[in-house]
């Protein structure tokens, strides 16, 4: 692979290949942005993540078969006063003037005025100040028509004693689109200034921090419209999926434009023809970027192995724009920085002559400290890492995803409003249905119901449906525990695991299928875990292939896979641990992991690539001691900047409106600076010192 690459990167270095390769890419822009359309066109709010064939799809699809589905998006309107007396009562007048209103998108309503005190008091709180009323929206509406919808049913409402809220999966997903409508305007102007001020700061030079900037806007534009001509051929573009990836191409480049320009500043310090510089550049940090790039890829290529649909969605995305950034970093980065030469770097001009890394400097210091107590260096880091990843014995995990919106969005707080004043197993009952054998009489149906009433935390089953020939039943189960609980999905999926054994105490022959919130919230975990497993395996034995390939070691790998991954384990640990200390935040999504683990390894496994690849260039000329000594030197500089911003960039998804993100960008910064200081600065120079043997060489 050397070759071919060398021989592209040469290419690009002259000053022919400079201006072909910026008027390719200033061409082929342009061309994207006229003629495909924007990624954002084909954006939605979630992904079904359950498959098909898990147990509460199944059960959902035999029990929409039998008795029909509603063929409507279902939303909750939640009234509220202070009192039972403070205007409960004009709810029926209201709901009526809901329909004379005609409301386009509204299929119906329940009518709770028309409806029997008995039948009505089901939608009543027991204390008689909360009223919930089911409506379902036509399924045919998009985002922003359900959203219109809502706001004209909010409008109607005048009666200032009473608090309405929408909520439900229609509210929900309304909400949602509105929060990443605005959210992405904050996380792109997010990402800019902080790389811009970080640069600024960092390297002392203007042109250091645009020139980057301006090669991901070309990416992030020439990527937006590749996913927009997906999105039209068929692939659904996760609004998360398209708010993450948009930090990964941003980081990466940075990172590796980085990784560019301080290879180029060395080079022109021995090279007067700022073409030969960069030529002498690229061919030092071509492959290893090639390879970083390559590990990034592969590790959003092992997504598609996934079960969950919301995780594969990131496969196509992230590494589109992976491709992406690497093609820009081995082609578009060199030719920009080429074009601005020596004045890329003013005010500090590097010139013919100019020393290279000072002995001075804090990273030839700790290459000297490392080299010279190599186990103590080792030791100590590792006794902070295993302290960091102890607490990752306290993980919690958050299964109702409304508790990962803010606070203040509607949907979120007519739920709330529910869930304070109604029973919390009322909130989301699962639905049981029987397919028997033959037809099952009313006697039997009912012993069913009270073996069922006597499984763990069950508060009650009623029958809900039954077809004329009485061989399939359906069932209403309601927990006495919030349905989002662990305690409840414990109890559900020791029910689903007993399912034949409740049958045959009922003398029923016949399967037993359970769909609902709970029952999808245990497929959730089943398949998460399956996932994460599945994911962890792959990747790491992808990733450690290719280390191999790279440094034709075994040995090696070793190290730079090891370190890595009990890094991602102590920025698990620790970053759990400060985002309850610091924000209050005591359980994260069971996502969270996985997209964790995903990142941290794949963008931390860089930093490793670049030190393994100047140790290995350095080992060609110098013992094992010095070249450590040397690589650390000269690679601490950029590879900290670049972790500095790239933990900060990550760190933007905490301006994110949803909690999941907010806690994934907070542990990854955590992550990459760990992995920056601690890992590349100090435990793998310390182990490359331990374990790798002088080579002979010939007297």
């Amino acid at each position: 692979m050397n070759r071919p690459l060398q021989s592209i990167t040469d290419r690009v270095s002259t000053r022919k290949g400079m201006w072909l390769t910026l008027t390719i890419w200033l061409a082929g822009t342009l061309m994207l942005a006229l003629f495909a359309p924007s990624a954002q066109d084909y954006q939605v709010t979630s992904i079904d993540s359950i498959p098909e064939d898990a147990q509460s799809s199944v059960a959902q699809s035999k029990i929409d078969h039998y008795f029909g589905d509603n063929d409507g998006i279902s939303a909750i309107m939640v009234f509220q006063a202070d009192n039972k007396e403070a205007g409960l009562a004009e709810i029926p007048a209201f709901l009526e003037a809901i329909k004379e209103e005609n409301i386009s998108g509204i299929k119906n309503i329940v009518p709770l005025g028309e409806m029997p005190p008995q039948a009505a008091a089901q939608f009543y709180s027991e204390d008689e100040t909360t009223t919930m009323v089911p409506m379902t929206l036509d399924a045919s509406l998009d985002s922003d028509e359900i959203k219109s919808t809502i706001d004209k049913v909010y409008e109607l409402q005048q009666d200032a004693r009473v608090t309405m809220k929408i909520t439900g999966p229609a509210a929900i997903g309304a909400d949602t689109t509105e929060l990443f409508s605005r959210a992405d305007i904050v996380l792109i102007l997010s990402t800019v200034g902080i790389i811009l001020v970080l640069l600024v700061v960092i390297y002392r030079s203007p042109f250091l921090a645009l020139i980057p900037l301006l090669g991901a806007a070309f990416v992030y534009e020439v990527v937006n419209q590749i996913l927009g001509l997906m999105g039209m051929a068929g692939l659904d573009i996760g609004q998360q999926s398209f708010s993450i990836m948009t930090i990964l191409l941003f980081a990466a480049l940075i990172d590796y434009s980085l990784f560019v320009f301080s290879r180029y500043n060395e080079e022109l310090k021995q090279h007067e023809s700022k073409h030969e510089a960069m030529k002498l550049a690229m061919r030092g940090t071509g492959v290893p970027i090639f390879y970083s790039g390559g590990t990034v890829f592969a590790a959003m290529l092992v997504l598609f192995f996934a079960e969950f649909a919301e995780y594969r969605n990131f496969a196509p995305i992230f590494g589109t724009a992976v491709i992406v950034v690497l093609i820009a970093s081995l082609t578009l980065v060199p030719a920009m920085f080429t074009l601005f030469g020596r004045k890329a770097f003013w005010p500090k001009v590097p010139h013919v002559g100019d020393k290279q890394v000072k002995k001075s400097s804090f990273w030839a210091k700790v290459g000297r400290l490392v080299t010279q107590s190599p186990v103590n260096s080792v030791a100590i880091i590792v006794i902070i890492l295993l302290g960091s990843a102890f607490n990752i014995v306290n993980l919690e995990y958050e299964f109702n995803t409304m508790k990962s919106f803010p606070e203040d969005m509607p949907s979120r707080e007519g739920y709330e409003m529910l869930e304070e004043k109604f029973e919390p197993g009322d909130l989301a009952p699962a639905s049981v249905l029987l397919e028997a054998d033959g037809s099952v009489n009313e006697e039997k149906r009912q012993e069913l119901a009270a073996d069922l009433s006597d499984q763990p935390l069950v508060e009650s089953v009623r029958v809900q449906n039954m077809t004329d020939d009485q061989e399939a039943i359906s069932y209403q189960m309601t927990f006495g525990a919030n349905p989002y609980s662990k305690e409840t999905m414990d109890a559900l999926e020791g029910i689903i695991n007993d399912s034949e054994s409740i049958l045959a105490d009922s003398n029923l022959n016949g399967d037993l299928y359970f769909a609902g919130e709970t029952a999808v919230s245990v497929d959730d975990r089943s398949l998460n875990n399956r996932d994460l497993i599945v994911i962890v395996t792959l990747e790491t034995l992808l990733i450690f292939g290719m280390l191999i390939f790279l440094t034709r070691s075994f040995k090696m790998p070793l190290y730079m896979m090891g370190t890595i991954l009990v890094s991602f384990v102590a920025a698990l640990g620790l970053g759990t641990l400060m985002t309850d200390l610091f924000f209050g935040i005591d359980t994260v999504s069971n996502r969270v992991p996985l997209y964790a683990f995903v990142f941290l390894v794949a963008l931390g496994i860089d930093y490793n690539i670049m030190l393994v690849s100047r140790f290995m260039e350095e080992r060609e000329m110098y013992p094992v001691r010095e070249a450590v000594e040397k690589a650390v030197a000269n690679t601490g500089g950029v590879i900290s900047s670049a972790g500095i911003i790239l933990a900060a960039t990550f760190s933007v998804l905490m301006t994110q409106p949803i909690q999941l993100l907010f806690v994934f960008g907070f542990i990854v910064a955590v992550g990459i600076l760990m992995d920056t200081f601690l890992i590349r600065g100090v435990l793998l120079p310390g182990l490359l010192v331990l374990f790798e043997k002088d080579k002979k060489r010939n007297q």
